[in-house]
């Protein structure tokens, strides 16, 4: 790792220093990636293991709701 960065050594510019983006840079960077995979990921349904994950944390925040009434 680049210290004090937590970039890995690969990450190191010419000069010894991390390269960074422009926030110009990561925004249009973003934008992007949100219009290539936005429809997409949309589409996909959830995993099995995901919808049971979530019907856990509704069922304990439920109880938590009722334990504090």
């Amino acid at each position: 790792m680049c210290q004090g960065t937590g970039l890995p050594e690969a990450a190191k510019g010419h000069a010894g220093t991390a390269g960074a983006l422009t926030a110009e840079t990561r925004q249009s960077l973003g934008l992007t990636l949100r219009s290539i995979y936005e429809g997409s990921i949309d589409r996909q349904p959830l995993p099995d293991e995901q919808v049971e994950l979530l019907l856990r944390l509704r069922h304990k925040e439920r109880d938590r709701r009722r334990s504090g009434e």
